[in-house]
């Protein structure tokens, strides 16, 4: 067969696009997309990374206005248009698989990745017709600030924003309408039982009888450890969607008064309430829900690869539950450098219990990695590599957060390369990431009907790219930032070269180890089979893609 009609067909010829079902065939819209912008969100960087070294490079010309409009839309797209994109359609697809039960909605389901996807694109224009560049998304009173930047930028830029927030709304609908249906494993079980399973209270009774010397609470929780950590990420989920839409909408109602000529007085909110506020919900996300929906995925992958029960799954329940208070409790973290916010919030909640997620994080590495442990031997499959890949990355992104939430370190590495280097990429593109493709690759041959991947050379390939060019490129941001490079800045004179020049190259691994992977799974599953994604599907007899008695089939990975 020509490599023309490997292309067209599917390389193994097996990918059937027209058996799949409707919520298979959402879910991998929904992917589809999320790679696309992951796509972008990584050129974005590259030009980013090479504007520090070579400032005249296109599209920023040495023009402070088109860096940092790129700067600003870049969050928005690699945050919510990749991975909200990524998290969404896997969740949705695996709290059916899971419980065993239809879907609640699939208009709901396309309706949510259409919205993230209209909703990042709007932004994005915001950001590259009308260099909308306020930096921080929805910051006070910047985004209002009508004499900086052109009131329709900002006004479009709020729009995509709003309609992200929208699209998760429907998301969360979707998952908790799903859970609460009284169908199915559920039939029979109460909205008590329900809720006191969803927040892990059932594991931490389980372990207070234990110690007491009592019968479990349960033997059977509810829900599942997977989908309690969905159920429980899901909350923070909600919290901070609400947050950034009413920080939106505040923006909002400031620049149409501008343009109608009443130009409010931008200091009749104030300023510290409004930061602690916008930190607390947009600190939901990178504390709560990535941290909660990470160690949710590792659990599930570990039982996935193992075919064994998680150790001390009691624990890993209760341990969801305290990263509930934790996650609600650290923002002030981002507020160690601000002399306005009181110095007893710095300490209680920026340094003290922001270092308790050293504990709880660990504590689902550890149970993640004793998971494996003792089911060896194991084969080194492409999901067992990703995770653990993704869980040196949360190994090395976790504790450079906790150094820099120090009164006295943040001194040195606020607002510096470090954060947004050692801290956020390495464990956005090495942690998350890595956790994601490693959920992806479980789930492909679920998703496509047991196609086939068209090369695993291409697919190791492809991890060593992401493991060390996510890793030295965080790695030598972080170095220009100990060396004193801040993070929002422009430097047009090449003063932190040498770091950027090598930062650089490892971004470029990054480009080329996601165009090795679109191009494999492309490949596997054939133009034609990618837009028929996108048509409606034709099977949909079961649209959660799994009959009542079917089971989770463990991954076989065992040597």
């Amino acid at each position: 067969m020509s490599f023309m009609s490997d292309l067209i067909h599917g390389a193994d010829g097996k990918f059937d696009v027209d058996s799949l079902s409707a919520l298979q065939k959402v879910t991998l819209r929904a992917v589809v997309m999320s790679f696309l912008f992951y796509g972008l969100a990584a050129i974005e960087g590259m030009i980013m990374r090479v504007a520090t070294v070579v400032p005249s490079i296109p599209p920023v010309h040495a023009q402070p206005e088109h860096y940092f409009s790129i700067m600003t839309v870049h969050p928005i797209v690699g945050i919510f248009g990749s991975t909200y994109q990524l998290v969404f359609a896997a969740f949705m697809f695996l709290i059916p698989y899971l419980t065993k039960k239809p879907l609640f909605s699939i208009k709901l389901a396309n309706f949510v990745w259409i919205m993230i996807t209209v909703g990042t694109a709007t932004s994005w224009i915001a950001a590259f017709v009308w260099q909308y560049a306020p930096l921080y998304t929805l910051y006070w009173p910047l985004p209002a600030d009508t004499e900086q930047f052109k009131i329709i930028g900002g006004i479009v830029f709020v729009l995509g924003v709003a309609m992200i927030m929208i699209g998760t709304l429907g998301f969360i609908y979707n998952i908790y309408a799903t859970i609460f249906a009284r169908v199915g494993i559920h039939k029979n079980k109460t909205t008590k039982e329900l809720l006191i399973s969803g927040f892990g209270i059932d594991g931490l009774f389980n372990l207070f009888h234990k110690l007491t010397g009592r019968q479990p609470y349960t033997k059977e929780p509810a829900l599942s450890l997977p989908v309690v950590a969905i159920f429980r990420g899901t909350v923070d989920t909600f919290l901070d969607a609400l947050v950034i839409l009413s920080a939106g909408i505040l923006v909002l109602v400031y620049l149409l008064a501008d343009a109608g000529g009443l130009n409010w007085d931008v200091h009749a909110v104030d300023a510290l309430l409004y930061k602690n506020w916008f930190w607390w919900g947009l600190d939901l996300v990178a504390d709560g829900l990535v941290l909660i929906y990470v160690a949710g995925s590792w659990y599930l992958l570990a039982t996935i690869i193992t075919g064994q029960k998680l150790f001390m799954e009691n624990v890993a329940r209760a341990a969801l539950m305290l990263e509930l208070l934790v996650s609600w409790m650290v923002w002030s973290h981002h507020l160690l450098a601000d002399q306005g916010q009181p110095e007893m919030m710095k300490l209680v909640s920026g340094e003290m219990v922001t270092a308790f997620e050293l504990l709880t994080q660990g504590l689902a590495l550890f149970i993640t990695l004793m998971t494996l442990w003792k089911a060896r031997p194991l084969k080194m499959t492409n999901e067992l590599k990703y995770l653990l890949g993704g869980l040196v990355g949360f190994g090395l992104a976790v504790p450079a957060g906790i150094i820099q939430a120090d009164m006295a370190m943040n001194r040195v590495l606020h607002n510096t390369q470090w954060i947004i280097g050692a801290h956020v990429h390495i464990a956005i593109l090495v942690g998350l990431t890595m956790t994601l493709y490693s959920v992806v690759y479980v789930l492909f041959p679920i998703v496509t009907n047991n196609a086939k991947l068209w090369s695993q050379k291409l697919a190791n390939i492809h991890f060593w790219l992401q493991l060390i060019g996510g890793i030295g490129m965080g790695a030598f941001m972080g170095m220009a930032g100990l060396d004193g490079m801040l993070r929002r800045h422009m430097y047009l004179n090449g003063e932190f070269s040498t770091y950027m020049t090598l930062a650089a190259i490892f971004g470029t691994m990054l480009l080329s180890a996601w165009v090795i992977f679109l191009f494999n799974i492309i490949m596997s599953v054939g133009l034609k089979g990618l837009i028929g994604i996108f048509l409606p599907a034709k099977n949909d007899i079961a649209s959660y893609g799994l009959e009542e008695e079917e089971e989770l089939e463990p991954v076989p990975a065992k040597a």
